[in-house]
């Protein structure tokens, strides 16, 4: 049967809609999110269940509408709710952070001028390993055509039409060749297809409580990993507050803005510059990314 439920959660102030607006419509031609003035609709699979997420953003409360195409577990609900502050940002307080860096002669001005910047999360953990892994070694518009394709190719779409980004079961069904037919590389197919099925067979753990360090040293053990797709993983997924995302091209980029240099530091100069900022190095790499469309 299928279900509905109205969920409301307070907005902190200063809260920046735009910016979580800004995140879920960066694929213009989105199949699983869609987009508009104060509005963001969003398909996922919640334990076996196709659901669209409808949340409207009003200037101190988030009204959120879900419509659920079968009965809903406790499980799923409990999915919903986590779901629900991953696509509003609400994991992370920007202001310690804030408190942190805000006097600080590289990062200052980029947090003075953002104070109530957020880190956006996708809506599932799974989702957040899955993107990371598509977006490795690829630009941004690349990328996202191959998750829209990813979606559609094992994701199922809602009754309402939108399609419902997949869960490890359905990715696990795949070959690689559903994959590598539609433009993914071989190593890619390979490893979205080995950590879906590690976890549709209780091999792999992706649980919000796990701990942190045992979580990145289980994906760290998974063939096709690195470093900087475990972090981008608790970045988006977990919503972890200490990431170093020193390997990131665009992170390195940054920093070399802000130190008016003429290249991007290495990776090893990268994370001594991050280290400055722990425990916050999330909310650091969120303002460092900002920083790149300051018109300084």
């Amino acid at each position: 049967m299928p279900a509905t439920l109205q969920i409301t959660i307070p907005l902190p102030p200063g809260y920046q809609a735009a910016d979580v607006l800004a995140f879920h419509s960066r694929d213009a031609e989105g199949v699983a999110e869609q987009v508009s003035a104060g509005r963001i609709g969003k398909g996922v699979l919640l334990d076996g269940v196709a659901v669209l997420l409808e949340v409207t953003l009003g200037e101190s409360l988030a009204r959120c509408d879900v419509h659920a195409d079968g009965a809903l577990t406790d499980a799923a609900r409990a999915m919903i709710d986590d779901a629900l502050l991953n696509i509003l940002g609400l994991r992370i307080d920007p202001a310690p952070f804030l408190a942190l860096a805000g006097g600080d002669a590289l990062l200052g001005a980029a947090a003075r001028r953002s104070p109530g910047l957020r880190i956006v999360q996708s809506a599932t953990i799974f989702e957040a390993l899955t993107w990371a892994i598509i977006g490795q070694q690829i630009n941004l518009p690349f990328a996202i055509a191959l998750r829209r394709t990813f979606i559609v190719q094992a994701g199922r779409q809602h009754s309402s039409g939108l399609w419902c980004y997949p869960e490890a079961a359905q990715v696990a069904a795949l070959d690689a060749a559903d994959l590598t037919g539609r433009k993914f590389s071989r190593s890619k197919a390979d490893t979205l297809l080995r950590v879906a099925r590690l976890l549709d067979a209780g091999e792999l753990s992706l649980a919000r409580d796990d701990d942190i360090a045992t979580a990145s040293a289980a994906l760290l053990a998974v063939k096709g990993i690195g470093p900087w797709t475990v972090n981008y993983a608790l970045l988006r997924g977990y919503g972890y507050a200490d990431c170093s995302l020193h390997g990131d091209v665009a992170i390195r980029a940054a920093f070399q803005k802000l130190l008016n240099e003429d290249a991007k530091p290495d990776i090893a100069r990268t994370e001594a510059l991050l280290e400055r900022y722990r425990p916050h190095r999330t909310m650091a790499a969120a303002h460092l990314w900002a920083s790149l469309s300051h018109a300084d």
